[in-house]
């Protein structure tokens, strides 16, 4: 394989925005529930794409994948969401072949996470493979990748410090409630949504916290009540939402709507109240901070919050990188063996071909012929000769496409990858 290609015909992309350039509103409009995303992929089947992955998350939306030109991949992120290629061009990303491949394997181990040694992307990328899998949108190579990147992850987890420590989304928000709330033992909380960032922001505050103090509102009231059953909390009716806002001092918000869920419309307060938006899109309205008493905190605030943890987490980077970039060789050799595999398969075959050849001429001219041994002998030469055409191939230095093009000229042969 050569800079990471397995086709001729098409390139290894990805496509996609994160919180380096995109901020939460932009970031909102081209978020993907579960939905979009599953659209996404029927439209790639229709479109004949090869092979693709789709993720969205709070702090990225990314689409990889094969296509002949980057601008398919792009279309269907915004035929499916509500950004646009305007939008998109300002502050995307497109990473192609082994550049693609690197980036893979850096956001897949929490190394570009917006909180370093964050892992929580992982599991999003198992779900996007399982997802797409399922509807035949996974080639070998993707699988291959996949794997690798899982593997690399947990080597990361296993043999570095980097996700050590409490530091995450959740963390914060339960440490800025803390140093912004007075009196917090004697304050009530509400959490609206039971998001995987709700949830973790629930369970720091519980350990933390009375849990008399902590009430759950979701809009399907038994996911709700699972988790209060879980952490003994209250839940109540999505109906009692507005009366439960102005009982509460702090409201964490994670419902995962596509637009938001709180405005000013229905807070009717009589005391101040932090609200902390951990929603992408944002699920609450900018409008709230018209309201007095009201100060509202977004996610991306809360993930800029730097730490001894996170300083200590950036020593472990470089061993990081080592495991990285052992495992990432191993697959880009695989891949380069997989590209020149049916070029020697032919040869060997070709030259199986004029051996055969050669020996039936010789069995017609030689009385004591021996057969056996002329069959040993030239066995091992073909496998020789092979053998030096595949050493040259797995070379890093040699251009695969130019070279097997020539051994494909010189012999005369075709490959089934054609």
């Amino acid at each position: 394989m050569e800079n990471g290609n397995i086709s001729k015909h098409s390139t290894f992309y990805v496509v996609g925005l994160s919180y380096k350039k995109a901020d939460a509103d932009i970031r909102g409009k081209f978020s993907l529930d579960d939905v979009g995303k599953k659209n996404v992929l029927k439209q790639a089947q229709q479109e004949g794409i090869e092979s693709l992955l789709v993720t969205s998350t709070c702090n990225r939306t990314e689409i990889y994948g094969f296509a002949q030109h980057p601008f398919q991949l792009i279309k269907l992120l915004c035929d499916n969401s509500q950004g646009t290629v305007e939008d998109f061009q300002k502050v995307a990303y497109i990473y192609k072949n082994q550049e693609a491949v690197r980036y893979m394997f850096r956001v897949g181990t929490g190394l570009d996470s917006q909180i370093l040694g964050d892992f929580e992307i992982i599991s999003q990328i198992k779900s996007a493979f399982t997802e797409s899998k399922s509807m035949n949108l996974v080639n070998a190579f993707i699988e291959r990748l996949v794997n690798s990147v899982i593997q690399t992850s947990k080597r990361i987890k296993n043999e570095t410090e980097i996700s050590t420590g409490a530091t995450s989304v959740s963390f914060a928000s339960v440490r800025y409630i803390f140093s912004h709330v007075d009196d917090i033992a004697n304050k009530n909380i509400l959490l609206f949504g039971t998001g995987k960032i709700g949830r973790n922001t629930c369970e720091n505050l519980v350990k933390h916290t009375k849990h008399e103090q902590i009430t759950l509102i979701n809009r399907t009231k038994d996911k709700a009540e699972r988790l209060a059953r879980k952490l003994d909390l209250v839940v109540k009716d999505y109906s009692d939402l507005q009366l439960e806002i102005q009982k509460a001092d702090v409201l964490v918000v994670a419902t995962g709507a596509q637009n938001p869920t709180v405005d000013k419309a229905i807070l009717n307060l009589k005391k101040p109240l932090l609200i902390l938006d951990l929603s992408i899109p944002k699920n609450v309205n900018e409008n709230v901070t018209t309201v007095d008493g009201v100060t509202l905190v977004h996610m991306d605030h809360l993930s800029q919050i730097t730490d001894e943890t996170l300083e200590n987490r950036k020593k472990h980077i470089p061993a990081a990188e080592v495991i990285i970039e052992e495992i990432m060789d191993d697959f880009m050799a695989w891949t380069k063996q997989r590209k020149f595999a049916p070029t020697i398969h032919a040869l060997k075959k070709k030259l199986n071909s004029i051996k055969e050849s050669e020996l039936s001429v010789q069995r017609k001219k030689l009385s004591n012929f021996d057969e056996a041994q002329a069959e040993l002998i030239s066995a091992r030469i073909i496998q020789k000769i092979t053998n030096h055409f595949a050493s040259h191939l797995k070379d890093d230095t040699t251009m695969v496409d130019e070279s097997i093009e020539w051994i494909e000229k010189i012999f005369q042969i075709e490959t089934s990858s054609k």
